[in-house]
């Protein structure tokens, strides 16, 4: 960022995108939970007033999508009251607040990418909860708060599809795979760089935010399987077959269809976002480089 970067703070230290903007940001702290629990409310405005940010990212949230089929109130003092407890403190300070959220808010029954002004409708308790933490965002602090819908994360060195896709087809020479919900891959630099633009550029409300293009799980696989043998990550090949949602059945009801339609973004960024296939590739390869240096 610009050498006029304002003070952040960002919640979910050690994670995916906390540790990605970790690495970008120069003004600011990056808190884990060990230091900022956010269900607590007292502790959230104590970390507020003690580093009077001009900006608060939650990157913090409970994304256990199944287990929280059957633990719905951790799920809601994480991903709503939490989120309650950030966005008043911030309103106390004067901050502004961006709160990541999901393409679970839809119901995935559409065949269209969704816009930020579609109806919602969750089918999980964890869309659910996250819709409820967008809705208290914006209900706090209106266009001081930027929510950033976003999709199918992976980063190397944390646990995520790739990671798991990677473990799997090192162990066996065949693997099953879902071929019926379709999504954007969507690499943690590509949310992390993105989402400091928008913030840069003043951004508020609503912004979808994926690399480019679609694909299945089974699609993702299969480009995971072809480009980790040409990173020299796998060292042998692996089939991989489709199998239908009814063949893996979940306790939380997966979106079919929850593409996000970023042209909000692409024309508030005044460019797009890669295509998933190119970032996967860089992914990859970044992998591959920090293992073998």
């Amino acid at each position: 960022m610009s050498d006029s970067e304002p003070k952040f703070l960002v919640t979910g230290g050690g994670g995916q995108l906390a540790t990605s903007l970790d690495q970008r940001i120069e003004n600011g702290v990056v808190l884990p939970a060990s230091r900022l629990d956010i269900t607590d409310r007292d502790a959230v405005f104590r970390a507020i007033r003690e580093h009077r940010p001009e900006v608060v990212v939650n990157a913090a949230a409970y994304t256990q999508v199944d287990r929280a089929e059957s633990e719905p109130v951790l799920a809601h003092a994480v991903n709503v009251t939490g989120v309650e407890h950030l966005a008043t403190a911030c309103r106390e300070v004067g901050a502004r607040f961006v709160q990541i959220s999901t393409d679970f808010v839809f119901s995935g029954d559409e065949t269209t990418p969704r816009r930020p002004e579609d109806p919602t409708g969750p089918a999980s308790v964890y869309g659910r909860t996250k819709l409820s933490g967008e809705e208290i965002s914006i209900d706090i602090l209106g266009d001081r708060a930027l929510v950033v819908r976003t999709a199918w994360l992976y980063a190397a060195g944390h646990a995520n599809f790739v990671a798991t896709m990677i473990r799997l087809m090192s162990e066996r020479d065949e693997i099953s795979v879902v071929c019926d919900q379709t999504g954007s891959p969507t690499w943690i630099e590509t949310l992390s760089g993105g989402l400091l633009d928008l913030v840069q550029g003043g951004a508020g409300g609503i912004y979808h935010l994926t690399d480019s293009g679609e694909a299945s799980w089974y699609e993702f696989a299969l480009a995971i399987e072809e480009m980790g043998r040409d990173a020299g990550i796998l060292e042998k090949p692996c089939r991989v077959n489709p199998i239908p949602t009814a063949d893996y059945p979940t306790p939380a009801t997966r979106p079919s269809y929850s593409v996000l339609d970023k042209s909000k973004t692409t024309e508030k960024l005044g460019m797009s976002t890669p295509h998933w296939r190119t970032s996967l590739a860089r992914c990859l390869n970044e992998w591959q480089a920090n293992e073998n240096p």
